[in-house]
């Protein structure tokens, strides 16, 4: 009986890996439609007058200045994880010793994993999932690819959805002409996209983007995720 539970239990490993390798490799080279918090919204939002905004933009397509704003403002050790950070875990816990409460530790590779496959939730099977797909992810895609699709299916306000959708919903602008400035505010918006404004920022959104274009200067600018394009 044991020996069958243990064949049973491979298998079953076996079958999970493989529909994760099904689910995540051909979307290294496949832009995604679309992703499972677009459905969660709109299904949330069923009946009323609610409607998905998006447009994709390859990496690309977009200055060097957008995704420098989104890796400082979310995720600054990006380039030095292997899609989930260990380290900034381990100091959001110790922080929570002291502190009681437990601030976000999720990388951007995290975040992408959620927003495409999971549901919203604070299980610890979604996040064991979350955690997973991420390292698969990391692993099966380059560092480039990981932050174009977080850029086009991150949300950014009620139905918008993508940096093409938010430059036009908040600055009325195409994603090619985000000023600095902009590309700051836009990246300080996303822990709270449905809550702060862009367009219409608040003083707190004002001073976070003030202090995401100060960080940009002390990492080192747009060089410091050069490495982003050339792993592409």
């Amino acid at each position: 009986m044991w020996v069958r539970l243990a064949g049973w239990c491979v298998k079953a490993v076996l079958l999970v890996v493989l529909l994760s390798v099904a689910l995540v490799l051909p979307l290294r080279w496949i832009d995604p439609p679309g992703s499972m918090l677009m459905l969660v919204r709109s299904w949330e939002h069923r009946g009323g007058n609610y409607t998905v905004t998006k447009q994709w933009r390859d990496l690309s397509d977009i200055p060097r200045h957008v995704p420098l704003a989104v890796v400082v403002a979310e995720d600054q050790r990006f380039l030095q994880h292997d899609g989930v950070d260990l380290a900034a875990i381990r100091q959001a816990v110790a922080e929570r010793r002291w502190r009681g409460e437990l601030r976000g530790a999720s990388t951007i590779t995290q975040q992408v994993a959620k927003n495409l496959y999971l549901w919203n939730g604070r299980s610890w099977v979604r996040k064991g999932l979350e955690a997973w797909l991420a390292v698969l992810i990391d692993l099966c895609w380059s560092k480039g690819r990981v932050l174009e699709v977080y850029l086009n299916i991150a949300e950014w306000g009620p139905g918008v959805f993508g940096i093409a959708a938010a430059s036009e919903a908040h600055f009325g602008v195409d994603a090619r002409q985000l000023s600095r400035q902009q590309s700051a505010l836009l990246a300080s918006a996303l822990p709270g996209p449905l809550i702060y404004h862009p367009g219409a920022p608040s003083a707190y959104l004002q001073e976070r983007a003030a202090w995401n274009l100060r960080q940009q200067q002390h990492l080192g600018g747009e060089r410091w995720i050069g490495d982003i394009y050339t792993s592409r």
